[in-house]
Order: C-alpha cells, then sequence, then structure tokens
C-alpha cells in the first residue's frame, strides 16, 4: 500500500497517527460546511432520538445535540479512533445523560427495532458492505415515520469518484439514482434528494 492510499484509507476507518489526523480535519473546514448544509434540509423536535451512524470525530453529534435540546443522540462507530474522539468532543453531553458513542458497525447495528427518530449517516455510506443489507438494518431499527438522513460529499456525478475508489480500499460513491434504488429496495419510501450543483455535495433523506 502507498504512503498516500495508507493516509486516506483513514477515511474508512482511521487508525494510528494518521487516524488521528484524519478524525481532526474531519471536524473541521469544508466537512463542517457540508454538514450544516445537509442538515439544513432536516427538521428535527425537541426531543428527537437520533442515531448518527459513523460518527467520526463526533461534531456532527453535537450538532444534533444542539438541534434537539430535549432529546438524546447516540454516535457509533467501528473505529476505536473515532469513539475516543467523539467521546472527548461530547463528553458534557455524554455526562448529563443526553448522548452515547459506541463502538459497532453499519453491518449490525446493535439498537432494538423502531428505536430512533433520526438516523443520520455523513460521508460513510461509500464504505458500508452490502448497502442495501446495511439499510434494512438502519429501516428496522428507526420508528414509523422516522427518517434516515443520507449526507456525501461526492454526488457521484463528477467522474472524481474513480480516483477515490482507486486510492481507497473498499470505497464506492453512489449516484443518486443508486442510492434511490437501494433505499427503495430496503422499504424505504417518500425518498427526497437534494443536490448542491456548485460542490456536488448530495443529500438524500428517505422515510421509513
Amino acid at each position: 500500500m502507498g504512503i498516500l492510499s495508507k493516509i486516506f484509507s483513514n477515511t474508512r476507518k482511521p487508525e494510528g497517527f494518521f487516524g488521528r489526523m484524519m478524525v481532526n480535519g474531519m471536524n473541521g473546514g469544508g466537512h463542517a460546511r457540508m454538514a450544516e448544509w445537509g442538515l439544513s434540509h432536516l427538521t428535527l423536535t425537541d426531543n428527537a432520538n437520533v442515531l448518527d451512524v459513523g460518527c467520526g470525530g463526533g461534531a456532527n453529534v453535537a450538532r444534533l445535540l444542539k438541534r434537539c435540546p430535549k432529546g438524546t443522540v447516540t454516535g457509533i462507530d467501528y473505529s476505536p479512533v473515532s469513539v475516543k474522539k467523539s467521546s472527548e468532543v461530547n463528553a458534557a453531553a455524554i455526562a448529563a445523560g443526553r448522548c452515547k458513542v459506541l463502538e459497532g458497525n453499519a453491518s449490525a447495528l446493535p439498537f432494538d427495532g423502531n428505536s430512533f427518530d433520526i438516523v443520520t449517516a455523513f460521508e460513510t455510506v461509500y464504505f458500508w458492505p452490502d448497502i442495501e443489507e446495511c439499510f434494512r438494518g438502519v429501516h428496522r431499527i428507526l420508528k414509523e415515520d422516522g427518517r434516515f438522513v443520507i449526507v456525501n460529499e461526492d454526488d457521484g456525478l463528477t467522474g472524481n469518484n474513480e480516483k477515490w475508489e482507486k486510492l481507497i480500499e473498499g470505497m464506492h460513491t453512489y449516484t443518486p439514482d443508486e442510492l434511490c434504488a437501494h433505499l427503495t429496495n430496503a422499504g424505504f419510501r417518500d425518498i427526497a434528494v437534494h443536490g448542491d450543483e456548485q460542490h456536488h455535495w448530495l443529500t438524500v433523506i428517505a422515510t421509513k
């Protein structure tokens, strides 16, 4: 594995020194602007129960906590580096009983059915194996009429995705049509697609 591939593979699963650098970077810059844009399409109730899958450095968990001030937010990530960083960023909310950060993965979400009002996934579905099965898992843990929010930095329509997919093992950048098809097959309905033409950002919101 080349050095660039080794560094950027930490976007998939942050590990070690480069992983710590990656999760710090995920919490700021263009990632923050894109996350805010993605969340602008979502209305949350004050007391929502939210899960962020692939929570990375925890910045989006913090954003979600602000948007549901009487609710709870759980973050889950399969990278111990990400779990540690996200726990540090959200330490006050964890101490207050409004937040949990767990180690786990999208393939086997460790939650009961009908548990969450909202499930979010920021810049992570690129790496989910057997994506329809993962989507079925999200569908299972959502409450009736709950929503699944996917926010991606690349809409798969620019051609840049081929470069990143060669560089990062296991990555696939989905087009809006691909995501809609997979979500429909997993049982979701009322799928809304929002795109930013300048940056090629993509937000998809699907309802159980």
